[in-house]
């Protein structure tokens, strides 16, 4: 974000290097926090009821010594917690005090399709110094969030939770219910920031194998092993440590707009059960959430009850929200850590039976690997890797917007993914998890649409089936049909695939019902297939949830008639 006229902070910027940050926020009166604050900034207030107002403007905060404007929603980051209850029926009239168009989308919310609030496919947008009246029915319960969808708006804060109480109460009794919501902020401008990604791919990326890296290759395995790895990697051209676009080098990460100096604080009572929706509003981050001490009771996936299955860690991927309940039984603090999937950062929180209490924070892991595995799928033998499938690509996918292609993609749902393979608690995976009841739709699907999630990384291109948005058509489903799509994932970068106005439910690997999602994660070199059921008529959009992978082109209209 561009620097502001305000006085400037009196922190140095040493302190951000060295991650003691403050958080703040102007809360849309323009002024900063002091220099002395060590608190963390204070929330905006709860919005509930059928009815509400929702204002999208400029404000000053300070979340790194730094004075920056942020996108506020009610003036602030995050915006507020929306709070509704099933069956009731909400307007939101939403004013836009921006000098540019802008627009909210309730993610995972099965709405009409012109209150999806996707400019140039759902609705116009909101023009600036206008306002948008959302109106629509809540039929779903459960825990959710809101961003925009313009442009890099959601990158500079335009975010907040959505939390909807079912009609008949929830299934799990809880003594306590918090939001934690994780998300990635920068000082840089987005524009930024997706103009150095498109001019050097990894600029971002400070885990570059080294020299050292050789010798204790070569040290493991021999200088012939060494030297023949190095050289498949350089004549691919791709990296081992390319495991996310940006890192915090640039960003900081926040939970509930804290950072981890702020050290957002829950407060419990020893015994009692604990409610955490987790939600990763980052715009271009995954996560690795544990709270050493504790097992986590996952009890929902994106707002749908699931079989409770209790772990010790779990990958958010972007846009992902998972419900835990947890039971602190000792008089202490506990250490809510979220690490970035390439080890560069973490977001860090708190619970603790009284405010100021601390737990000490795990040290960072260190930077993983890409295995063969995440470049070339499933390898003869494999059996851990699922069924051996053959994937068929289309004849865009040769071209300069596609420098990989996985011929056999692995289709297992048990892995947890690089950097997570190797821990000896337990990890969540898609296939822990099961949605009550069933699919909404018990019908085969009558057809199969398949997708290759593919990108150059040096050009920073991304695209399906090597088609950037710009240049393709869109997507038809017939309303009323019951569709398989298959997801391949022809890079070495997982991917948040988002569809809008319908729900995705994945498959196990033999075809029968796993979990309902709105956000489906395909790791590199996996298939992932889910049904869709097209009975929500309109224009939706069809994306992958890193914001600069969507605006790079991996995104497409879907139209179901």
């Amino acid at each position: 974000m561009r620097d502001i006229d305000e006085p400037s902070l009196l922190l140095p910027r040493r302190r951000f290097v060295q991650g003691l940050t403050i958080a703040g926020v102007g809360l849309g009166l323009g002024l900063v926090r002091p220099a002395r604050a060590t608190l963390p900034m204070p929330a905006v207030q709860d919005v509930g009821g059928p009815e509400a107002h929702l204002t999208i403007r400029e404000a000053a905060v300070d979340f790194t010594g730094r004075s920056r404007r942020a996108v506020t929603v009610n003036g602030g980051v995050p915006g507020p917690t929306l709070r509704w209850r099933e069956g009731e029926t909400v307007a939101l009239h939403v004013h836009n005090q921006l000098a540019t168009a802008s627009s909210i989308h309730w993610h995972g919310l099965v709405v009409p399709a012109d209150q999806d609030g996707v400019p140039g496919i759902s609705f116009a947008g909101i023009p600036d110094g206008k306002t948008f009246t959302y109106r629509f029915p809540v039929r779903q319960s459960g825990t959710y969030w809101y961003h925009a969808h313009s442009r890099f708006q959601e990158q500079s804060g335009l975010y907040g939770a959505i939390v909807i109480e079912p009609k008949g109460g929830e299934r799990h009794a809880a003594d306590r219910d918090y939001v934690l919501l994780i998300s990635d902020w920068s000082d840089e401008d987005p524009e930024r920031i997706y103009a150095s990604l498109r001019s050097r791919s990894d600029v971002y990326n400070m885990g570059q194998p080294t020299l050292a890296d050789l010798v204790r290759d070569v040290r493991a395995n021999g200088m012939p092993a060494a030297l023949d790895k190095r050289r498949m990697w350089n004549r691919m051209r791709m990296n081992p440590t390319d495991l996310a676009d940006v890192s915090a080098t640039t960003y900081t990460y926040l939970i509930n707009g804290t950072s981890p100096a702020g050290n957002w604080t829950g407060l419990f009572r020893p015994g009692e059960r604990v409610r955490l929706r987790v939600i990763n509003g980052s715009a271009n981050s995954i996560f690795d959430l544990r709270i050493p001490g504790l097992r986590l009771r996952v009890i929902a996936a994106d707002g749908q009850d699931v079989e409770p299955v209790d772990v010790d860690e779990l990958r958010l991927s972007a846009a992902e929200t998972y419900d835990l309940l947890v039971e602190p039984r000792e008089d202490r603090a506990y250490t809510i850590v979220a690490q970035s999937i390439d080890r560069s950062g973490y977001a860090r929180a708190t619970l603790a039976p009284r405010l100021g209490m601390t737990a000490p924070v795990p040290a960072l892991d260190p930077r993983p690997r890409l295995s063969m595995r995440d470049m070339m799928g499933a390898m003869a033998g494999d059996a851990d890797a699922g069924p051996m499938t053959m994937a068929h690509h289309a004849r865009t996918e040769y071209g300069p917007g596609v420098d990989m292609r996985v011929d056999m993609p692995r289709t297992n749902l048990d892995d947890p993914g690089v950097g997570l393979r190797e821990r000896t608690h337990r990890v969540l995976t898609y296939a822990d998890l099961r949605t009550l009841g069933g699919p909404l739709d018990d019908r085969e699907p009558g057809r199969t649409i398949e997708l290759h999630l593919t990108g150059n990384m040096e050009r920073y291109a991304w695209s399906f089936d090597g088609v950037k948005y710009s240049s393709a058509t869109p997507v038809h489903f017939r309303q009323g049909e019951r569709l398989r799509i298959r997801l391949v994932n022809d890079t070495m970068m997982n991917h948040p695939i988002h569809l809008h106005g319908m729900w995705s439910e994945v498959e196990s690997p033999d075809g029968s019902f796993q979990v309902r999602k709105h956000t489906v994660n395909v790791q590199p070199a996996q298939q992932v297939s889910y049904a869709v059921t097209a009975d929500n008529p309109g224009h939706w959009a069809f994306h992958c949830h890193m914001l600069f992978h969507m605006e790079a082109g991996m995104f497409r209209e879907v139209v179901v008639s």
